[in-house]
């Protein structure tokens, strides 16, 4: 139903922010991206350019943590205990865990079922997910904090899957 439509600058934001998350695009233009700002290609047709404002504002919202997909959190945060952040560290899925490793965040707390590519995945030169932890080192974690990493993990998964969409 998008035919004849004209589109939004929120259309155009969009649009705008998925090319920039389009893997093949940052590879292009890699040494443009350190100097310059990003040129950003006109779209090849009405159909690409809808299908990467869907992406891009799903990407948007995602990254806002506004997008409900946020709260479907893929990982659980079994053990009780201090909640004090000492040394995060990701350790490999083991038998019997469902997908994903654990993300320690002292010798007994951990995230359970954490993706390896949400705890290594860069956005903008540094890892969230493990910068996120680090900040919070001999912090105590309230439960709204244990909510927010969970949301990020999605999130961060999320980008990924989009990205490769993209």
């Amino acid at each position: 139903g998008q035919r004849g439509r004209t589109f939004t600058p929120t259309d155009l934001l969009d649009y705008i922010y998925a090319v920039l998350h389009s893997p093949t695009y940052r590879e292009k233009y890699k040494e443009f991206l350190k100097i310059d700002f990003p040129r950003v290609p006109y779209p090849k047709d009405k159909e690409t350019f809808w299908k990467l404002v869907k992406l891009g504002g799903e990407l948007r919202q995602i990254h806002l943590l506004e997008s409900p997909v946020v709260e479907n959190y893929i990982t659980q945060y079994p053990e009780d205990g201090d909640n004090v952040v000492e040394k995060p560290r990701y350790a490999p899925p083991l038998e019997g865990d469902s997908g994903g490793g654990r993300v320690y965040i002292n010798e007994t707390q951990y995230f359970a079922n954490v993706p390896e590519v949400a705890w290594n995945f860069y956005i903008g030169g540094y890892q969230p997910a493990q910068k996120w932890l680090k900040d919070r080192k001999d912090r105590t974690l309230e439960f709204e904090d244990i909510l927010h990493y969970q949301r990020i993990i999605v999130a961060l998964t999320e980008t990924n899957r989009l990205m490769k969409e993209v």
